[in-house]
């Protein structure tokens, strides 16, 4: 891969990576409401659910779409449905002093499942093939991978890390149940790109 070509994936992996959307969003709202190790799982799952992702749409998955094109629909209102449960989840957990403390992060299997239905991630995996890896060999393909890793890795950990430190100033549950809400209306605001192309 070119130097030019490689810089520029390079600051469209750390962008894609770094500004909000669903993974992002749902990251901080775990740092705050259950902390930065509890949510290590989820954090771990977003990092190889998506690095997974771009490995598999490099080697064709991603011409399901162009074969059969009910998919790309198929695969649409399912993201909405489901982004929009997270989001009710997000906006009715309870505070800390009102749970019975048997709420929980978002598992390893379960992000790394979310990634298929994550319409910002199947954004930045088909981008970054179709944009990044003229050549379609494994090599490349690896490459592509390893950047977007360097990159997703760091920023997912930023947005935990953010959610855990706000968590801080949420200690009252009016507070929290606010942030709880203010994430889960940008949750669906998230899907604005995916409803209205």
């Amino acid at each position: 891969m070119q130097y030019d070509l490689l810089t520029a994936l390079a600051g469209f992996a750390f962008v894609s990576s770094i500004t909000p959307g669903p993974n992002n969003l749902m990251l901080m709202a775990s740092g705050a409401n259950f902390g930065f190790t509890r949510s290590l799982p989820h954090m771990a799952g977003v990092g190889f659910g998506f690095l997974a992702m771009i490995i598999l749409v490099g080697l064709g998955l991603g011409q399901v779409f162009e074969i059969y094109p009910i998919s790309h629909t198929i695969l649409k209102i399912g993201s909405v449905v489901y982004l929009l449960y997270l989001a009710w989840k997000i906006a009715t957990s309870a505070p800390k002093e009102t749970s019975d403390q048997t709420g929980t992060p978002m598992t390893f299997l379960q992000a790394c499942a979310f990634q298929w239905v994550n319409p910002k991630a199947w954004t930045m995996a088909v981008t970054a093939i179709t944009v990044y890896t003229p050549d379609t060999n494994f090599s490349a393909l690896l490459l592509v991978t390893a950047v977007f890793g360097a990159f997703n890795i760091p920023c997912i950990t930023t947005w935990n890390l953010m959610g855990r430190e706000m968590a801080r100033f949420l200690t009252n549950p009016t507070r929290l149940r606010m942030f709880n809400y203010s994430m889960a209306a940008l949750l669906v605001a998230s899907l604005y790109p995916v409803l209205f192309p």
